[in-house]
């Protein structure tokens, strides 16, 4: 089985440079990759003291996040190496200024492990949520580092269950301790004879809750809701189908007063054109606003064509509506019942626990049509009790969710 795995790494790395030639998103991943080890070597010294984060995207580095200032708290003088798989999460944060080297993980190849865990050397690693490759779990495990899977989250259907699981089951023994999310997550594990785990929560919980403590204003979203007194929906990371639905209610509503604030997963021009222009209720663009169109007030639609704003902008949301639910899976929904808020998502959320947890308590809401949608958002802007219900369920979410980036400090470090 690993000279099969390694066989098809290889053939994948040979193969991956002709795709990019089609592919934007390739061609970063691709390209990015033949700078690592030239990162390492920059920032890293053989003399430094290391840990090592792994983070598949942006998601996971948001859970990644308060273990990195955790450990820059604790340690000051060790250096942090990050790593991101996916070009969506390394271009967003490549110049992050908590890890001291922040490069993409080269392919898992046994010459490509060698060389990167020379380099980067870590004391510990902390692999966050998922990823588990085994060549370098292999090398790890040969070498004795310590190695920690921090918010890991388990399901019956992954391949470390089946029968024909073996390769991938033996990679989970490099792990020295997993700190998962459930309660399901450590049974899973238990049943493969992995009883090194606890179940401390999603390290989110704690990123998110210091979202609070920040200066979350936005000039133009102040102005479009005529600071706070606009009942607004704000629609986080959507893609085309969630902007159907969404865009359908706002053309046929009859209430002007009711403001919209849209930030799309996905700011390409050609993406952002197609969604402006099927808008018929006075709108605006962000990178208009930026420009110099500097009055929102008769603004009913506003449209954040840039990354790095959608948590402030949920601080001004009467409702929340996040978005990925009717295609690949719901994006981060803590950001918004952060600040107390119901919200809406789309029916593919199983594999997130956060969102059925609060489904089960009341505050997230699955539509499955124009039907749900528009039934539910009426409810909850003409109903001031029960949305004021759901605000406090949110808001109580978060907070009994906290602390398990000093459980997992704790556990490691004590």
């Amino acid at each position: 089985m690993l000279f099969l795995y390694n066989l098809l790494i290889h053939i994948a790395t040979a193969v991956l440079p002709l795709i990019a030639l089609f592919n934007k998103k390739i061609t970063l991943f691709v390209q990015g990759r033949k700078a690592s080890f030239t990162i390492l070597k920059q920032h890293i010294q053989p003399t430094d003291r290391v840990f090592w984060v792994h983070v598949a995207s942006l998601g996971e580095y948001e859970q990644g996040l308060p273990i990195m200032e955790a450990l820059k708290d604790k340690f000051p003088d060790h250096k942090i190496v990050l790593t991101f798989f996916s070009p969506s999460g390394y271009e967003v944060k490549k110049n992050n200024t908590l890890a001291d080297a922040t490069l993409y993980l080269p392919m898992d190849t046994q010459k490509n492990v060698n060389t990167f865990l020379k380099l980067a050397h870590p004391e510990k690693v902390f692999f966050v949520k998922y990823e588990y490759w085994p060549n370098y779990l292999h090398q790890i495990k040969k070498q004795k580092i310590e190695t920690y899977l921090i918010s890991g989250i388990f399901r019956p259907n992954q391949v470390f269950f089946k029968w024909y699981g073996g390769f991938y089951r033996n990679a989970l023994q490099a792990f020295t301790y997993f700190f998962v999310q459930n309660e399901e997550s450590r049974d899973l594990l238990s049943s493969i004879q992995l009883n090194n785990s606890e179940v401390v929560g999603d390290t989110r919980f704690d990123r998110v809750s210091q979202i609070l403590e920040n200066d979350n204003t936005l000039p133009f979203l102040e102005e479009l809701t005529q600071g706070k007194t606009k009942q607004t929906i704000v629609v986080g990371s959507s893609w085309p189908q969630d902007e159907k639905i969404i865009i359908d209610y706002i053309n046929q509503t009859q209430d002007e007063e009711i403001k919209f604030v849209i930030a799309p997963h996905n700011i390409k021009p050609e993406q952002i054109n197609q969604l402006y222009k099927a808008i018929a209720k006075p709108k605006q663009l962000h990178s208009n606003y930026k420009a110099g169109v500097t009055d929102v007030s008769q603004t009913q639609v506003y449209i954040i064509d840039a990354y790095s704003l959608l948590t402030k902008a949920y601080s001004y949301a009467t409702i929340a509506y996040v978005g990925g639910g009717f295609g690949a899976g719901i994006h981060n929904i803590l950001e918004a019942a952060t600040f107390g808020i119901p919200i809406l998502i789309g029916p593919n959320y199983k594999k997130f626990q956060e969102a059925k947890d609060l489904i089960q308590l009341g505050s997230c809401i699955v539509i499955n049509n124009e039907d749900d949608f528009i039934n539910n958002l009426s409810k909850l802007l003409t109903n001031d009790t029960f949305r004021c219900e759901l605000n406090q369920i949110s808001s109580t979410f978060i907070h009994a969710n906290k602390a398990a980036t000093q459980k997992i400090i704790n556990h490691v470090f004590n």
